[in-house]
């Protein structure tokens, strides 16, 4: 279905899909409209691991961090924004979050055209970015 919706937005069409709610019950998601424009912007930890939707894009970008930087933003995010136990996060972590990233993400990493390193400044990767889709735009 991913795909099939980034085929419509490539193409022209707009798409409609509610918001994810973090497995949330208790928030109602919001309907979000996706746009075509010259420039579609997919994301997601799993987007190379499925080919049919890899292959829909131009230019595939591998975002990455030091482990320990990881779970420092998974702590912040999950204690802090979330209100989970942090035993429950640690446990999450080493026991689902690490295993999956090992099995069906980072495997994926060298078929991205750019890996970028996510541990401070993110603002030089961000240029990079930048004038890459500067580049292909003005063709």
């Amino acid at each position: 279905q991913y795909a099939d919706e980034i085929r419509k937005i490539q193409s022209g069409e707009t798409v409609y899909r509610e918001e994810y709610t973090f497995n949330n019950a208790s928030k109602k998601p919001k309907m979000l409209t996706f746009a075509s424009a010259p420039v579609v912007v997919v994301e997601g930890i799993f987007v190379l691991y499925y080919p049919e939707l890899a292959d829909l894009l131009d230019l595939k970008i591998f975002i990455d961090a030091k482990d320990h930087i990881k779970l420092k933003r998974r702590i912040i995010r999950d204690k802090v924004e979330r209100g989970y136990d942090l035993d429950d996060v640690l446990y999450r972590y080493e026991m689902h979050v690490m295993p999956t990233y090992e099995k069906y993400i980072e495997p994926f990493k060298n078929e991205a055209d750019l890996i970028v390193p996510n541990n401070s400044d993110f603002e030089r990767a961000m240029d990079v970015i930048r004038t890459y889709l500067r580049t292909k735009l003005a063709q």
